[in-house]
């Protein structure tokens, strides 16, 4: 067998040039004709953590400027991030920090997506740029880049983790030692434990675990009272998120919370939608793991960190990039239904429909299509879940692993 002909360099440097021109609407949008109070705010958030170690003011108690006035949300381990933010310009980091969120975009697609894309040869960078530029289009990814979030990093680090082959330069990291540093950056990456757990992936689990407590740990020991604030009040006050009941929580819970489902009795109806969702949800996953399908299983669990999450703005649909390729597959142009499926998740997420509802509910016109439309993304989750299966359903499992995604999914590497 005869080894395939190298890319010309061109062609990558095209490959930046197309990306480039994919994510400029989303760039002159937010970072040049934006107003200036509300320009990358929450890059502007992690950037103030930064700042509030380095100049001794309370990490938890410290605000940013008005009119937005928002508070640091995120563990101690994620302000020692912020430190290198704190010593650029503030003009310069939300610069950067897009730039960064467009490659770190890319480079997901690149991993969800190769099979399918090593298949156009020498013309792979043109493929993936042709690919990528819908995904940095999608409505959560435009709103991460609108407001300067963090999901693109969480997401890629997720693949990292879980892509097979394993990268070359992470092939001596142990497995759950990304998605272990996302959990203490954010806590929602933490569903992916659970996922090891209902797998029997325990080594994976406890990597995990173990990567985020250390870290954890050694922030509390570096700030002992900011790690005393978090873990014993700000966590445990998610209004400090934002309204929960607002359109950008597309969370179950947000969905219920605006039908005025609140109270014990929203709370009780919320845990149990949680328990069918979730019961249904690593169950597909787990299928996904037998199936040797890595990028389905960061799917699916993606998806569910947004749907069992108390609170889950749109930007952290950032999964619906690896959702939508996962539902393409590699030959999508053999499978109508994987091709329908995966242009139908792109073509929903591709719209601005919970703001949409929220224009309609300002009208004269019957109010149930505006609910329907301000919850579309909470909607729009669980039809990909769906999907999801809908696609593997007939499709036979690989052979049932004895532990460990390694075992799974790359057995012959492990020589």
């Amino acid at each position: 067998m005869t080894d395939a002909p190298p890319v010309p360099r061109w062609r990558w440097g095209l490959l930046v040039v197309l990306v480039a021109l994919a994510a400029t609407p989303a760039a002159l949008r937010y970072l040049v004709f934006w107003p200036l109070d509300q320009w990358q705010v929450d890059v502007d958030v992690y950037r103030s953590a930064g700042v509030s170690l380095l100049t001794g003011r309370p990490v938890y108690g410290t605000l940013t400027e008005p009119p937005q006035l928002l508070p640091f949300t995120y563990p101690p381990f994620a302000a020692f991030l912020a430190v290198p933010l704190a010593l650029l310009p503030f003009g310069v980091v939300g610069w950067l920090w897009t730039a960064g969120q467009v490659a770190a975009t890319t480079l997901v697609v690149w991993l969800a997506a190769r099979p399918m894309l090593q298949r156009a040869g020498t013309w792979t960078p043109v493929a993936l740029a042709t690919v990528a530029a819908p995904m940095i289009w999608l409505h959560p990814v435009s709103d991460g880049i609108r407001f300067g979030q963090v999901n693109a990093f969480l997401v890629l680090a997720v693949v990292l983790d879980l892509v097979r082959p394993r990268p070359r330069l992470l092939r001596r990291v142990p497995q759950g030692v990304l998605i272990g540093l996302a959990m203490a950056v954010k806590l929602t990456p933490g569903v992916f434990v659970v996922h090891f757990l209902v797998t029997r992936c325990w080594r994976e689990a406890a990597t995990a675990v173990g990567t985020a407590a250390a870290v954890t740990v050694l922030a509390a020991v570096a700030l002992p009272s900011a790690s005393w604030a978090f873990w014993l009040g700000a966590l445990q006050d998610s209004d400090r998120l934002g309204p929960n009941a607002g359109t950008a929580n597309q969370s179950m819970r947000g969905f219920l919370l605006r039908m005025g489902l609140d109270g014990l009795g929203g709370t009780v109806l919320w845990l149990v939608l949680v328990a069918v969702v979730a019961v249904a949800g690593f169950g597909l996953a787990r299928r996904m793991y037998r199936r040797a399908d890595p990028m389905g299983e960061v799917a699916v669990v993606g998806l569910l960190a947004c749907l069992l999450s108390p609170v889950a703005w749109v930007h952290h649909f950032h999964w619906v990039v690896v959702v939508a390729l996962a539902l393409l597959g590699a030959e999508p142009w053999r499978d109508r239904r994987r091709l329908w499926a995966g242009l139908g998740v792109t073509a929903f997420f591709l719209m601005r429909l919970p703001w949409w509802g929220i224009d309609w509910l300002a009208t004269d016109w019957p109010e149930w299509p505006g609910r329907v439309l301000q919850n579309a993304d909470v909607f729009g989750g669980l039809a990909a879940l769906w999907l999801l299966w809908w696609v593997v359903r007939a499709e036979p499992e690989a052979a049932a692993p004895e532990m460990g995604h390694t075992s799974a999914a790359e057995p012959a590497r492990l020589a």
